[in-house]
């Protein structure tokens, strides 16, 4: 997944990009179709904002999450991303069992 990082009032230093680099490594392994994904941290007074959209082929999902700490809006933004990854999954399985049958098994 390539990701494009930008903070707004906000220097990403290097631990906070091994950060996010680490908890969106972890949204590919329930959906590896994510093609590429924007992320921006922000930090307004005593507001820290991290927002991100992820591109798949025909879908895009966004989430933004706010916290005093950057490091916990970070870890509530990836656990956003994973709940919506997971249900746009789901909805996209394919539900249907095999064709074989109760009766064509006795």
């Amino acid at each position: 997944m390539n990701i494009k990082l930008t903070g707004h009032h906000l220097d990403i230093t290097t631990p906070l990009r091994d950060h996010i680099h680490t908890k969106f490594k972890r949204l590919t392994r329930h959906f590896d179709d994510v093609l590429d994904s924007q992320i921006t941290l922000s930090v307004e007074h005593d507001t820290h904002r991290a927002e991100a959209t992820l591109h798949m082929r025909q879908h895009h999902v966004h989430a933004r999450a706010e916290h005093s700490d950057m490091y916990a809006a970070i870890d509530t933004l990836a656990g956003k991303l994973d709940r919506q990854l997971l249900k746009y999954k789901e909805k996209h399985k394919d539900h249907h069992q095999s064709q074989v049958t109760h009766h064509q098994l006795n």
